[in-house]
């Protein structure tokens, strides 16, 4: 494990901001470049979903109003990036209303390949 430049960790969070938008504004292109094939990402509720499964969740559900990030703590193991922090989900709930799902775990975590600026 080693602690990422300040530059490398500047391009990691900006790929997390670009996830996070993504997720916002529904945009199944930028998710499909962004999540890996092998993604498995379990829901709040524990809820499993593979990527094809999460994109097709994100298009009928169009769920997240906003998504905040908090105290984000980034690692690098070789070639993939962990980052660790809480998150606050505002999302329109099934029945149209809003509501606000907080996670706080130092476990929780979002796995990126740290070649973000290579060519």
């Amino acid at each position: 494990m080693s602690t990422p430049s300040a530059q490398l960790e500047a391009e990691i969070l900006a790929v997390e901001t670009r996830r996070q938008e993504a997720l916002i504004t529904g945009d199944l292109d930028a998710l499909s470049e962004l999540f890996d094939d092998s993604l498995v990402h379990i829901h709040a509720p524990g809820l499993v979903h593979t990527k094809q499964l999460l994109l097709e969740h994100v298009a009928v559900r169009r769920a997240y109003i906003e998504i905040t990030r908090q105290d984000l703590h980034v690692r690098v193991f070789g070639d993939t990036a962990v980052i660790t922090g809480g998150i606050v989900n505002r999302m329109h709930a099934p029945g149209g209303a809003s509501a606000r799902s907080t996670v706080w775990s130092r476990r929780c975590c979002i796995v990126a390949r740290t070649a973000v600026g290579a060519s």
